[in-house]
Formats: structure tokens, sequence, C-alpha cells
């Protein structure tokens, strides 16, 4: 099992979420948050008088998968999340030791 967590902008969530369900992927989890890269945050206009924002909005997607789908989840999360311009995002993969399903106890790829 590999855990894939994707830095993506906030309005591609949707496209991502629909890309994942049609391969049959329905569990994810997603969190709202902040950061920056190589776009080093964006500038804003307050009254005025321009601001730098050092931090953009972003969601972070964590998607657990099995071993034999990651490859295939990844390139469907790029294809949905990509717009071409810088800020697009990351995707981070790793493994998963274990997975428990709380409600009924099943474990690993059963609990997926």
């Amino acid at each position: 099992m590999q855990m894939i967590e994707a830095v993506i902008k906030p309005h591609k969530i949707d496209a991502v979420k629909q890309s994942l369900a049609k391969m049959g992927i329905l569990g994810v989890t997603a969190i709202e948050c902040k950061g920056f890269g190589r776009q080093m945050g964006h500038t804003e206009r307050y009254r005025g008088a321009k601001m730098d924002v050092g931090f953009v909005p972003k969601v972070l997607l964590k998607v657990c998968v099995k071993s034999e789908d990651v490859t295939k989840a990844a390139g469907v999360i790029v294809e949905a999340a990509r717009t071409g311009e810088v800020g697009d995002g990351k995707i981070f993969i790793y493994p998963i030791a274990q997975v428990i399903r709380i409600r009924t106890g099943e474990t690993n790829e059963q609990a997926l």
C-alpha cells in the first residue's frame, strides 16, 4: 500500500475527485492549507496599496491506494490538477505499513 499526498490548487479538487472516482478510488481526505513554492506567494491590493502575501491557498489530498494502483492514481491526479501554470502543486508518495478500518476491524487492503 502507498500513500499519495497531492498539494493542488483549490479549484481543481472536484476534477481530481471525479477522476479518482472513475478509477474506482472513492476514499480521499482533503485538507485546506496554505503554502508557496517557486511562485513565492502572490501580491494583493488593499486600499490601493500592494501587499505581498507569502502563502497561497492550497488543498492537500491524502489518498491511500494499493501498490499496483499508485502509478495510475498519481497520473490521474497530475492530469486532473494540471493547469500548466506555476503553482500547480506537487505529489508525494510513500509506503504505508498498516491500515485498519475502525468500524469493522478490517486490515490492510481489505480496509481500503
